[in-house]
């Protein structure tokens, strides 16, 4: 079904792309950039699929990192749930009024919706249940806003989410998540953080990252 998406040219090979480079993806849209999506989605309302690429490709990266990837915790997982919203994106464009903000939103909600039925249907270590993502839903359904305030929103609430399991594990293995995972230090600085050698550290990681799992298989049981 719609293999233009996955192929080399569709959007999820743009979004492998745009993983590989370390620029990050612009949060805002300048009225220029406005005024181009518009016109792509006027284009991609007749027919261009060329278009409807581009829109798609220029959001992915962001859904994917701050929508996907925060509520499955899987990079193949996020990915796949990507490649999932991007289809039903296609299949129900006709369903998309413009707003003044973009199509961002609109592309947040099919995302959202789609990150729900897997949480749904996998019984897994997730960090995000499906009642939270319900919730979500319902709100973005009654507000819009801007592509970088949602961005901001979703990632300050995934971190909330993190800082309440990090809360039960040994202090010490929370800072050595923090460290490594959240600020993405360097292993070294890492190590001298914690008044460790860099293999020891190392060992520590692990051995947090194995009780991080534990804590979200409990929390998953007993939801």
């Amino acid at each position: 079904m719609l293999p233009w998406v996955f192929g080399p040219e569709g959007p999820l090979a743009a979004l492998r792309a745009t993983a590989r480079r370390s620029g990050r993806v612009r949060s805002v849209l300048d009225e220029a950039e406005l005024e181009r999506e518009r016109s792509e989605w006027e284009r991609a309302r007749e027919g261009d699929r060329a278009a409807l690429g581009a829109l798609l490709s220029r959001h992915g990266p962001r859904l994917y990192r701050s929508v996907l990837l925060p509520r499955l915790g899987s990079p193949a997982l996020a990915e796949e749930a990507l490649g999932v919203t991007y289809v039903k994106a296609v299949e129900r464009f006709e369903q998309f009024t413009w707003q003044g903000v973009g199509i961002y939103p609109w592309l947040r909600v099919v995302a959202l919706r789609v990150a729900l039925d897997q949480l749904r249907a996998r019984k897994r270590e997730l960090l995000f249940e499906p009642e939270h993502v319900e919730r979500e839903l319902d709100g973005a359904a009654r507000e819009v806003r801007d592509a970088e305030a949602l961005e901001r929103h979703d990632l300050a609430f995934a971190r909330r989410r993190v800082e309440e399991v990090l809360g039960r594990l040994n202090p010490r293995y929370a800072r050595a998540i923090v460290l490594r995972v959240l600020e993405e230090r360097p292993r070294d600085e890492c190590a001298r953080e914690l008044e460790v050698t860099a293999a020891t550290f190392d060992v520590v990681l692990h051995r947090a990252m194995t009780a991080l799992k534990k804590v979200l298989a409990e929390r998953g049981a007993a939801a």
